[in-house]
């Protein structure tokens, strides 16, 4: 019989089951040591572990999720985010200009939309808003588009939604770069919508007139993801 997940009834591989209890991780927020071991250690294996569409592993306060049967890595020195779409000056931009732009930082909750929350996030980075700017969109762009570097995730948002200051492409959690577990180098961090809108390991923003639906809305999500407004649940923002 397969070990489900409490939340959401994922199967969670058998190794990963028996690593997590050898190291009495369940129902406890670890040491940020011991914490950044797990990660590095178990993570990967959860990933490829697990029996279909995610892995997942409880790491520090989050759980770790992938679409693909891998945990994607780039180290920063090689990633690069690509803008581009119907803009007036397409760009491709390196970790090192991406942390030379204004940064701004939020604390604000992650809601997942299975049910778990992780309170009083700590993110930094740089306002999606003036990354789309520094693209000039053309003036039938109504939406953004985001494709991650696994090859398989992508999400979506309107323009409007996109411009909100609470939006970021995020390098920084609770005041450290980013871990690849997290998504990073660089995600996005979309604060008022549940997590799966808050893409994964970015690589490229799309300008569009019409986007097509994202990876978990073609799974059956909504795509106005707003935190206790959507998915009939009732979470409430912080």
């Amino acid at each position: 019989m397969p070990i489900l997940d409490p939340v959401d009834g994922a199967p969670v591989g058998r190794r990963v089951f028996l690593g997590l209890a050898a190291f009495g991780v369940s129902g406890i927020v670890w040491g940020s040591k011991a914490a950044g071991l797990m990660e590095r250690l178990l993570a990967p294996v959860a990933v490829k572990d697990g029996s279909g569409l995610l892995g997942l592993l409880p790491t520090g306060r989050f759980r770790i999720y992938s679409v693909v049967g891998s945990l994607p890595s780039r180290a920063p020195a090689d990633w690069r985010l690509d803008v581009g779409g119907l803009a007036e000056t397409p760009y491709t931009i390196g970790y090192g200009d991406l942390l030379a732009m204004p940064a701004v930082e939020l604390t604000k909750d992650f809601q997942c939309v299975t049910g778990w929350r992780v309170p009083q996030v700590r993110w930094k980075g740089v306002r999606l808003a003036d990354v789309i700017a520094r693209a000039t969109p053309r003036p039938d762009v109504r939406s953004v588009a985001f494709e991650s570097f696994d090859g398989a995730y992508t999400e979506t948002l309107t323009l409007d939604q996109a411009r909100r200051a609470d939006v970021i492409v995020a390098y920084e959690l609770d005041g450290k770069p980013i871990s690849s577990a997290h998504g990073g180098p660089v995600r996005l961090y979309v604060a008022p919508m549940y997590g799966y809108k808050s893409l994964k390991w970015l690589s490229r923003i799309t300008l569009v007139a019409k986007p097509e639906r994202g990876y978990w809305e073609r799974q059956g999500y909504d795509v106005d993801a707003w935190i206790g407004k959507s998915n009939g649940r009732s979470d409430q923002p912080v």
